[in-house]
């Protein structure tokens, strides 16, 4: 396993992690096969496992922290997150100082944990002022509950007056941005998001680096029945198109002549961006966390980059 530095913190995260998003205690709710799973991931050298209260509306806290309790905590890196509404209370959702109050509170105890290594901001707040939530995160960090705090979504402009805030009034800035980024969603972090990340010193752990599974070729010919994309609408309507499917059916000759899978290949490009930290993966059984561990070995040259970007030029997002 790589282990790379949180951008300029002395923090470091294995290059790939175990996520909890619509997997554990969702689509994943035996115990014995959650633990075979995190068991695998840690013995592999992962030591990033990356939660959220909204994720099965704290289940995923509840099972992941359950078996992440085996190992020494100084060996692991936590984080969950805070924003979605998580009842239908109107102060229960966002970012204001009593919601993250009380969501990290919740989360610790789902978590059984004392404290987080990250918390994020799951998206912006448009309702809360912006000092009212750096304040709270940064109080956070002051009382040992979370020792780095960060965004998840936000955009360059957003992370940036975070950050100048911050530095105005003294106060612990973000560190780490959580984006979605992948061979068809790159856009917004390579034109937006990373210059400011990069500028500032903030690390990128990078969730769906294979498109919710659609870059590992499992969606060439039909839809499974017990795929993420048949059980969820909205992951549906947005990868399940017939443009999509051809750029990723185009992608395995690329990945054949390399001796990889389409998945190694895909997580592989992801991880050759400098930018980033670690990318976060799911698994809701242990080979496919074998097959995407190989990734992190792998280094692609230009020329393949190239062919890559050719592939998926007309599509890319």
């Amino acid at each position: 396993m790589q282990y790379r530095r949180l951008g300029n913190s002395g923090l470091k995260v294995s290059a790939l992690s175990l996520g909890g998003w619509t997997t554990f205690g969702d689509s994943l709710t035996d115990p014995r096969l959650a633990r075979d799973i995190i068991v695998k991931a840690y013995d592999s050298g992962i030591n990033f496992f990356d939660i959220a209260d909204i994720y099965a509306k704290g289940e995923a806290e509840r099972l992941m922290g359950s078996i992440l309790k085996l190992f020494p905590r100084h060996t692991l890196v936590i984080s969950s997150k805070a924003y979605w509404p998580m009842s239908d209370d109107v102060n229960d959702r966002g970012l204001s100082r009593k919601h993250i109050m009380e969501s990290v509170e919740k989360s610790l105890q789902r978590i059984g944990t004392d404290y987080l290594d990250l918390y994020f901001c799951h998206r912006f707040d448009e309702e809360t002022p912006l000092e009212e939530t750096v304040r709270a995160m940064d109080d956070l960090v002051h009382q040992g509950k979370i020792l780095y705090w960060g965004t998840s979504e936000w955009t360059g402009a957003q992370i940036q007056a975070a950050i100048e805030l911050c530095e105005r009034h003294n106060l612990y800035k973000p560190q780490v941005e959580q984006p979605q980024y992948n061979l068809l969603v790159r856009r917004k972090v390579e034109q937006d998001v990373l210059p400011v990340a990069e500028r500032n010193g903030m690390g990128l752990v990078v969730w769906s680096p294979l498109a919710s599974g659609l870059l590992t070729g499992k969606y060439d010919e039909a839809l499974p029945e017990d795929s993420r994309l048949a059980r969820i609408d909205w992951l549906r309507d947005n990868w399940y198109k017939g443009e999509l499917i051809a750029a990723v059916r185009a992608l395995k000759p690329v990945a054949d002549a390399l001796g990889l899978t389409r998945a190694q290949l895909a997580i592989a490009w992801t991880l050759r961006q400098p930018g980033v930290s670690s990318a976060i993966t799911g698994a809701t059984k242990p080979a496919q966390l074998e097959e995407t561990l190989k990734a992190v070995e792998v280094t692609l040259d230009a020329e393949t980059l190239a062919h890559i970007d050719q592939i998926f030029a007309a599509v890319i997002q």
